[in-house]
């Protein structure tokens, strides 16, 4: 696996490079959100670990800049814990979040987690699922709507492969960080709520009125397949 690390703080990238260097990954390093862009466009690289506090093109543009071509899973690294910051990450196509000073620990177990569900370890392989004009192939996790592919991050798709593998099961916004992300997000299930508006806007034909991605309100979200 190979894994690009992103920060203009080259001390705490030398850590980085060195922690997941030790757990077997190969590491690639860049100083500047520019640079991580033109290195993401050659698609090699099976995760970005992004700094949002750079210089000229900062993390956050740059993971938009590289959404527009690829859905390689991004973990967003900042020093501002404010809840808004994290939420406009997850706006500009980031998987996960970690605000720093972090423990490497930490760090190396998110990253692991989301190699782990992109490789999609736990999916069943070659099975399509469809319900009216929405199909998933999740031998090569595509979502596909209308006859049209539909680009999904990764923890999109894997929020709505969870869903529709289990139509009319309604999950708590804390079950979904559970299981789609595999940890607690300390109380901050809004993250939730923006990957479901963003699963809306792409899948439904009119997200304001959605008719497969349901909320029961004051419980959660569901499939209605």
């Amino acid at each position: 696996m190979k894994i690009l690390v992103v920060d203009d703080e080259k001390t705490l990238v030398k850590g980085i490079k060195f922690n997941l260097e030790n757990e077997g990954y190969e590491v690639e390093c860049a100083y500047d959100g520019a640079s991580a862009v033109e290195l993401a466009r050659e698609g090699k690289f099976d995760l970005l670990i992004l700094d949002v506090m750079m210089p000229e093109v900062d993390g956050l543009e740059a993971c938009m800049r590289i959404r527009e071509f690829s859905n390689v899973p991004v973990i967003m690294l900042t020093a501002k814990s404010e809840d808004a910051d994290k939420l406009m990450g997850f706006e500009c196509g980031a998987d996960d979040y970690l605000t720093k000073p972090f423990n490497i620990l930490e760090l190396k177990a998110r990253v692991r987690a989301l190699l782990r569900r992109a490789a999609g370890v736990q999916r069943t392989r070659g099975a399509v699922l469809t319900v009216g004009g929405l199909s998933l192939n999740t031998e090569e996790r595509v979502a596909i709507r209308d006859g049209q592919v539909v680009d999904l991050t990764a923890k999109e798709y894997d929020l709505i492969e969870l869903l529709m593998r289990n139509p009319r099961r309604v999950y708590s916004r804390e079950n979904l960080m559970n299981v789609v992300w595999g940890y607690a997000y300390a109380g901050d299930y809004r993250t939730v709520d923006v990957h479901i508006r963003r699963l809306r806007e792409k899948l439904e034909a009119n997200p304001a009125e959605p008719e497969h991605i349901c909320t029961k309100w004051g419980v959660g979200y569901y499939f209605k397949g």
